[in-house]
C-alpha cells in the first residue's frame, strides 16, 4: 500500500474499534447533547451559487452495460449507483445523483474549530490512491485531501468514494491530533433538483434530511452522529458559530430556501479520532434514508473494495492501455487516470451520453437559483473526441454505446418544436435529449459521421447496423451538410446554413468558414460517399464528393489571406464572413471583448485539415500558416505561449474573451450584466495535443519520403516527446487535466500559479482523449484521427504539393 493504503487501514481501524450503529437517541453522550429552537432565522438565504470548478477529481462508481448495451437490472454491476461527486483540495464539490447534470448537493467540508473559533488551514494537499494490478500501479478515483494546522502537529485527511450497490456516498475522514480543546464538524449545502433554491431541511433524531425539487438527501455518520445536528440557511446566521454557542435549530421552517446542515463528529474518550459519513440520495425523504439503510448493512470494507475493484476490472479491460502508458513520460499515471475520467464522465441512464466537463465553470460566481448543466451536457464535437478516444483506449463497448446515443441528439421532423430543416445536430443538450442550445454548427454534424465510419472500420459497428443506421441518421446528416437550410427551432428562425458556412464554428462564437470547421465538413462528406457507395446510391455519393471537392479546391481562395498583418500577411485566418479573406471586414465580438478585423485573428483550427488528411503537413498553406500561430504578437492577439519549464500551450485564438477579465480581474461573467471588454481566454492544454499530432503526421511524412537519415526526424520527434510531457504537466496534483490554465496575462487574485488550471472547468473531456489519442498516435506512428480515405483523395491535390525543407 501506498500512504492511502495507510490511511484506509487507520480509518478501518477506527470502525472496527468503534461503537455500534447510530442510535436515534443522545444517549452514550448525553452531557454534549444541546437543546434544540423550532425554526432557523434567515428565510431564504443567500442567493446561491454553484461551486469552484478546479476540481482535484471525480468520482463514481463503475457500472456495466447488460446485453443489450444499457445499464439496466440486468446489468452484472446492478442495481447500478447513479451518484456522481467532484472533490477540490479542502470539500467535496458538488454530488450529482440521477442525470449526471442533476446536482443535488453543493458542497461537503470538514471544518476543525479550536477556542478562537474556526481554523484556517496553513496548508492544503490532494493526491489519489495508488492501487497495483498485475505489478502495475495504478491511480484510483479515490482522492485524498488533507488540511494541515498547527504546524503540521496537526491534520485532517479525508476521503470519498459512492456505494456501488445503492444511492449512497460515503465521506469519511482521519483527524490526527493531541489537542483536546479541538472539535471537528461536517458542513454540507444541499442543492436539490439542480437549484440552490427552493429546499426544506430538518433534524430527525440522528438522522438530518433535506427535500426539494422532487429529490431529497439524508445524512448519518457512523458513530456518534448525535452531538450536534443541525440546520440553516446560507448566509441567514454563523452555522458554525451558533452551534459552538449551543443553539441549534431542529427545521428550516415551511418556507424553502438556500438551506445548509451541520453535523459535529464527536470523538469519544479512548476511541480512534474518525469518523464516516452516509450521505443518500432518493425522490424523498424515506427513499433516500432507505438507501443509507443499505449502505450501513454493508462492511465498509467490502463497499471500499467493491469500489475499487470495480475499476480494476475496467482498467484491465482496456487492450491498448498498457502500450499508451509504455508511450507516457510519467510513468503512466495520467493514461490511466485519462482513462477512468472518461469514463465516468457518462451518464447511467442513457448509456453512452458523455459530457464535457463534470463541472460548472467559474462556478463560484455561476448562478444556481436555477438548474442549469454547465459543462454536464451533450455537445457532438466534445462527444466525437471523447468516442474516439474509447475505441484508442480498447473500449469498444463504451464507443459503441456512444454511437448508438447520438440519434437522440440529431434533430428530425418529431424534434420538440422544429419547423426547420432537419438532419443537422443539436448544439448542446442535457443526456435525456432535452433541448439546451440550438445553433447550427456543421462540423458537430460532420463529426458523428466521422465517428460511424471509424467504428464500421475498426469492426466495432457491424455492416448490418451500419447499413440501418446509414439510412436513418448519416445520410440525412450528410444531405444536410450539402444541402443546407433554415432552422427554425426556438430562437433559430433567421439563419440559412449552406455548404461549409456555419452558423458557428467550433467555439460557438462566429459564423461563416472556418478551416476547422471546413476541415470535418470535407472529411465527413468523404466518409459519407464510402458508406453511401456500400450501403445507400452511388448518385449520393457522387453528390458528397461533388460538394467536398468543392470545398477543398477553395480552402485558401476563401479562408487563406495573403495581405494580412500578422508575419508576412500569408495565413489561414480564424473564420470569414464572406469568401473574401483579404478584405479586412470585421468579426463580431467575442465573449464582450470587441471584434477585430479577421485578418488580426489565427488559430489552430487550420492543422484540423492535416490531421484529417485534408492537406499535407508541408502543404504551402500549412506550413506558412505555422509562422503566424506561434508568433510573438502582443498579449491580445498571442496564441503560443512557453511556460519555462519546457511546457508550450496555446490559447484557442488571438482576442479570446472566454476566461477571466484581464483588467478588472474578476471570473468570466461574474460582472452583473454579462460579458465585459477586458475578458480574457487563457491557454487550453489540449492545443499541445493537436500540436502534437501535426508533428506527428509531418514525421510519418519525412519517414515515407526520407527515411530514418534525414535530420529532421530527431527534431520532429523530439518535439513530440516535448508535447507529452507539456500534456502531462498541465495535470493538477490530483491528475485531472483542465480546460484552461493561467498564462500570467493581467491581475491575478485567484493566486494562480503560471501554467496552472484555472476556475474553467477541471476535468475537460476533450484534453483527457486528446492525451490518449496523443499517447495511441505515438504508439501506433500514426495520427489516430487520421481519414486515409481522405488523404488518399486529395493527395494529388494542385494545393497540397509539398514544399522543400
Amino acid at each position: 500500500m501506498d500512504r492511502g493504503g495507510a490511511i484506509i487501514g487507520g480509518l478501518l481501524a477506527l470502525i472496527l474499534t468503534g461503537c455500534s450503529a447510530p442510535t436515534e437517541t443522545c444517549a452514550g453522550v448525553a452531557e454534549t447533547c444541546t437543546s434544540m429552537d423550532e425554526d432557523a432565522p434567515g428565510v431564504p438565504g443567500k442567493v446561491p451559487t454553484w461551486s469552484n470548478a478546479q476540481k482535484i477529481g471525480i468520482g463514481t462508481s463503475y457500472e456495466t452495460y447488460d446485453a443489450n448495451g444499457q445499464f439496466s437490472d440486468q446489468s452484472s454491476t446492478a442495481p447500478i449507483s447513479k451518484v456522481w461527486f467532484s472533490v477540490g483540495e479542502d470539500r467535496i464539490t458538488e454530488v450529482m445523483w440521477g442525470l449526471i447534470h442533476e446536482a443535488q448537493i453543493r458542497e461537503m467540508r470538514y471544518i476543525v474549530v479550536g477556542p478562537e473559533g474556526v481554523m484556517e488551514p496553513e496548508a492544503k494537499t490532494a493526491w489519489p490512491m495508488r492501487r497495483t494490478i498485475d505489478g502495475v500501479d495504478h491511480p484510483m478515483p479515490f482522492h485524498f485531501q488533507r488540511l494541515t494546522f498547527d504546524g503540521g502537529a496537526t491534520t485532517l485527511t479525508a476521503q470519498a468514494l459512492t456505494d456501488p450497490q445503492s444511492q449512497t456516498l460515503i465521506s469519511s475522514f482521519q483527524f490526527d491530533s493531541d489537542r483536546d480543546d479541538l472539535r471537528v464538524f461536517a458542513y454540507i449545502d444541499p442543492a436539490l433538483g439542480n437549484s440552490g433554491t427552493g429546499d426544506r431541511a430538518w433534524v430527525d433524531g440522528t438522522r438530518l434530511y433535506a427535500e426539494g425539487d422532487g429529490a431529497a438527501v439524508a445524512i448519518s455518520g457512523l458513530f456518534y452522529l448525535n452531538k450536534v445536528n443541525t440546520v440553516g440557511f446560507v448566509g441567514g446566521s454563523d452555522i458554525v458559530a451558533d452551534a459552538m454557542a449551543g443553539t441549534t435549530y431542529a427545521t428550516t421552517g415551511d418556507t424553502p430556501g438556500n438551506v445548509e446542515m451541520l453535523v459535529e463528529m464527536p470523538f469519544p474518550p479512548g476511541a480512534p479520532k474518525g469518523g464516516v459519513l452516509y450521505v443518500g440520495f432518493g425522490e424523498d425523504a424515506d427513499a433516500a434514508d432507505a438507501q443509507i439503510q443499505a449502505s450501513l448493512a454493508r462492511d465498509l470494507r467490502e463497499i471500499t473494495e467493491d469500489y475499487l475493484s470495480g475499476w480494476e476490472t475496467y482498467l484491465t479491460s482496456l487492450e491498448h492501455l498498457p502500450d499508451l502508458r509504455a508511450e507516457s513520460q510519467d510513468g503512466g499515471a495520467l493514461a490511466s487516470m485519462s482513462a477512468i475520467n472518461l469514463k465516468i464522465m457518462e451518464d447511467k441512464t442513457h448509456a453512452g451520453a458523455l459530457i464535457a466537463s463534470l463541472s460548472n465553470p467559474w462556478g463560484e460566481t455561476a448562478p444556481a437559483e436555477t438548474p442549469q448543466t454547465g459543462y454536464k451536457a451533450v455537445w457532438p464535437r466534445d462527444f466525437f473526441q471523447v468516442a474516439s478516444a474509447f475505441v484508442a483506449m480498447g473500449d469498444e463497448e463504451t464507443a459503441r454505446a456512444a454511437y448508438r446515443y447520438l440519434p437522440m441528439v440529431q434533430v428530425t421532423e418529431a424534434t420538440p418544436g422544429n419547423a426547420g430543416v432537419t438532419g443537422w445536430f443539436l448544439q448542446k443538450t442535457h443526456v435525456d435529449g432535452e433541448i439546451e442550445w440550438v445553433a447550427i454548427q456543421q462540423d458537430q454534424t460532420a463529426m458523428p459521421i466521422m465517428l460511424g465510419w471509424k467504428l464500421w472500420q475498426d469492426g466495432v459497428i457491424s455492416d448490418d447496423e451500419m447499413a440501418a443506421s446509414y439510412h436513418a441518421m448519416l445520410k440525412p446528416a450528410a444531405d444536410f451538410l450539402v444541402e443546407g437550410g433554415e432552422p427554425n427551432i426556438l430562437w433559430n428562425t433567421e439563419f440559412e446554413a449552406s455548404l461549409g458556412y456555419t452558423q458557428q464554428e467550433r467555439w460557438e462564437e462566429q459564423e461563416g468558414y472556418s478551416p476547422s470547421t471546413v476541415a470535418a465538413v470535407i472529411s465527413g462528406l468523404v466518409a459519407a460517399a464510402d458508406l453511401a457507395t456500400r450501403f445507400g446510391d452511388p448518385s449520393d455519393a457522387g453528390t458528397y464528393l461533388a460538394a467536398a471537392d468543392i470545398l477543398e479546391s477553395n480552402l485558401e481562395t476563401w479562408m487563406f489571406t495573403t495581405n494580412g498583418d500578422l508575419g508576412d500577411g500569408q495565413y489561414f485566418i480564424r473564420v470569414t464572413r464572406n469568401r473574401d479573406p483579404n478584405d479586412k471586414a470585421m468579426l463580431g465580438d467575442n465573449n464582450g471583448r470587441p471584434g477585430l478585423p479577421e485578418d488580426h485573428i489565427v488559430d489552430g483550427g487550420f492543422l484540423e485539415l492535416v490531421r484529417y488528411g485534408v492537406r499535407a503537413p508541408e502543404a504551402p498553406s500549412i506550413q506558412g500558416s505555422l509562422e503566424e500561430l506561434d508568433g510573438a504578437h502582443e498579449d491580445n492577439l498571442r496564441v503560443r505561449y512557453g511556460f519555462g519549464d519546457g511546457r508550450t500551450g496555446w490559447r484557442r485564438y488571438g482576442n479570446d474573451g472566454y476566461g477571466e477579465d484581464g483588467d478588472g480581474g474578476t471570473n468570466y461573467h461574474e460582472i452583473e450584466g454579462g460579458n465585459t471588454p477586458g475578458q480574457r481566454g487563457r491557454v487550453w492544454p489540449f492545443f499541445s495535443g493537436e500540436r502534437a499530432h501535426y508533428e506527428i503526421a509531418h514525421l510519418q511524412h519525412v519517414l515515407a519520403r526520407d527515411g530514418e537519415a534525414h535530420p529532421q526526424v530527431a527534431e520532429l520527434r523530439a518535439r513530440i516527446s516535448a508535447l507529452v510531457v507539456s500534456m502531462e504537466a498541465f495535470a493538477n496534483d490530483g491528475l485531472s487535466l483542465p480546460e484552461q490554465v493561467w498564462d500570467d496575462v493581467g491581475p491575478n487574485p485567484f493566486g494562480y500559479e503560471f501554467g496552472e488550471g484555472t476556475n474553467s472547468a477541471t476535468p475537460l473531456a476533450w484534453t483527457h482523449a486528446e492525451y490518449i489519442k496523443l499517447l495511441r498516435s505515438v504508439a501506433d506512428q500514426a495520427v489516430w484521427d487520421h481519414y486515409p480515405i481522405v488523404a488518399e483523395r486529395y493527395a494529388e491535390s494542385p494545393r497540397n504539393q509539398l514544399v522543400a525543407d
